[in-house]
């Protein structure tokens, strides 16, 4: 089949701008990562772009993982990542469950007073009465429990759900099937790729989550890693990372530890995004055109 000039210029053009998409997109971390590799007294003084370490150094990756501060976020982040991604989806599951059902009572007003909560909220200050009448103030479950459901994530859930043939349904319930056999058994093995989805949509809130927890928490050893790090980023409070050295080599080593920080913050996350990536356009497909 031959294209016409028009249709290679069309072509042309569309991988000169996806060319141009990439370098955008890729170049910010490209400069992170360089400059947290890079001398710091090389760095504070280097204007413009940045394609390679001025001098390289690991300096602010030794502080960085010697910093006290950072270990505890990680550990307290690693506890909000784990169960508050384990409880999202199995209450999420649970309610994308009955919301696809046919026969449930009032399934129709149930999902619209689900819907109604995308458009309207009760606000912060009432959100942080009922958090501190329930007694989580303070605590890491502050940071999971009111935010168990995601309206979005359900909605697309149950519209998979909905995308499982009834004869599956119905043929387990001949077996003797109840209802959580049919839903752990049936259901979500056969909706892996949004079940994939749904982990990284949640993984990824909870891993960048800091403004509810700069809220909730008060004690500085439950701070989450992204808090930590947006006092050092925003308050710029590096001081306890670079001990020992004088004003002068603070300031050098701080530039570079800002950016070291940003990196470890963020590669845990990259890494999970490619082994869910072949799940992630199927599954968002799936709640995108099914309805």
């Amino acid at each position: 089949m031959r294209t016409s000039p028009s249709d290679k210029l069309f072509v042309t053009i569309i991988h000169i701008l996806l060319l141009l998409l990439v370098v955008i997109t890729l170049y910010p971390l490209l400069y992170v990562t360089f400059a947290s590799l890079s001398d710091g007294s090389l760095l504070i003084t280097h204007k413009g772009f940045l394609f390679k370490p001025l001098g390289f150094s690991l300096e602010a990756y030794k502080s960085v993982f010697h910093n006290p501060a950072i270990l505890k976020g990680y550990r307290n982040t690693l506890f909000i990542l784990v169960f508050g991604v384990i409880t999202n989806l199995v209450v999420t599951s649970l309610g994308a469950y009955v919301l696809s059902r046919k026969n449930v009572m009032w399934n129709r007003v149930f999902i619209f007073m689900v819907v109604l909560t995308m458009f309207f909220s009760g606000g912060l200050i009432p959100l942080y009465l009922v958090v501190k009448g329930v007694g989580l103030l303070d605590s890491l479950w502050a940071t999971i429990f009111p935010f168990t459901i995601n309206t979005f994530n359900l909605i697309i859930m149950r519209t998979a759900f909905m995308a499982v043939p009834e004869s599956l349904e119905e043929s387990a319930k001949i077996d003797g099937a109840n209802h959580l056999v049919i839903l752990f058994r049936i259901i979500i093995p056969l909706s892996m790729p949004v079940i994939a989805v749904m982990i990284l949509y949640y993984a990824v809130e909870k891993w960048n989550g800091w403004f509810y927890a700069s809220i909730f928490l008060r004690n500085r050893e439950l701070y989450p890693l992204q808090l930590t790090l947006r006092e050092i980023l925003i308050a710029n409070n590096t001081d306890g990372m670079s001990a020992g050295a004088n004003a002068a080599e603070q300031f050098q080593i701080g530039e570079t530890l800002k950016y070291a920080t940003i990196m470890v913050a963020s590669v845990p996350i990259l890494i999970l995004y490619p082994f869910v990536q072949k799940y992630f356009v199927k599954g968002v497909m799936i709640g995108a055109v099914k309805g």
